[in-house]
């Protein structure tokens, strides 16, 4: 019997330039506080990760520059766009956390926002080291090499 897909589980929003621009260590999930306006308006769609990043600032994970797009139907009790999202993990990923961002330089990049089976928010974030112009070049020349070998053996047998 086939599985029917939960309308719960589903992706958000998604941060594709995130593999372009870094180098991505390590990743992991993290819950994120939000307001009922908000949580209607992802269920709606209207959402955007490419320009945010993840902090730490006072003992907490913060999630900076995350667009959410109003809900209309919230007219008193709305949400600013692009505030400040907290950001749940346990203490001893935290810690973690903090060693990789001030000890070796690295970044937080949100990958992707995603209902879990539980209904639940959640944002995958990358544990991420810069990429410099010539790696950058590099990726792209491998991508373009590969899609080039896929059609080269793809017309192989017709020529």
């Amino acid at each position: 019997m086939a599985k029917m897909s939960d309308p719960n589980n589903k992706l958000i929003a998604e941060n594709r330039r995130a593999r372009f621009d870094y180098h991505i260590e390590s990743d992991l999930e993290a819950g994120i506080m939000l307001l009922g306006s908000e949580v209607k308006s992802l269920r709606a769609g209207g959402s955007n990760i490419a320009d945010s990043y993840a902090s730490i600032e006072n003992g907490e994970l913060w999630l900076i520059n995350s667009y959410i797009a109003p809900y209309l139907q919230a007219k008193t009790w709305g949400h600013e766009e692009r505030r400040h999202r907290k950001l749940l993990v346990s203490r001893k990923e935290l810690g973690r956390l903090w060693n990789a961002v001030g000890r070796e330089g690295m970044t937080l990049v949100p990958m992707k926002w995603y209902f879990n089976d539980r209904g639940m928010v959640k944002v995958k974030l990358g544990v991420a080291k810069g990429k410099k112009l010539a790696d950058k070049r590099e990726t792209s020349a491998k991508r373009d090499w590969d899609r080039q070998k896929a059609r080269l053996l793809k017309q192989g047998g017709r020529d």
